[in-house]
């Protein structure tokens, strides 16, 4: 018993693990945009939040594709 307790466990964390690295990736992504863009037009401190919200909504729709 103990030990499906744990195996249920272990393969919970690890979807659960799955589910934010999709959201880190694409956070991770939007910042680089926005930085790449901020740094090319001078304005880093608007495109940065930029980035991120998109990086954001990014992450969002890998993790919605992965659970369908």
């Amino acid at each position: 018993m103990k030990k499906n307790k744990k195996n249920e466990a272990k393969e919970e964390k690890k979807e659960k693990d799955e589910e934010n690295n999709a959201l880190v990736l694409g956070m991770c992504i939007g910042i680089s945009i926005g930085t790449a863009i901020g740094a090319a037009s001078n304005n880093l401190a608007v495109w940065l939040p930029v980035g991120l919200c998109v990086g954001l909504a990014l992450g969002m729709a890998f993790n919605n594709k992965k659970e369908k």
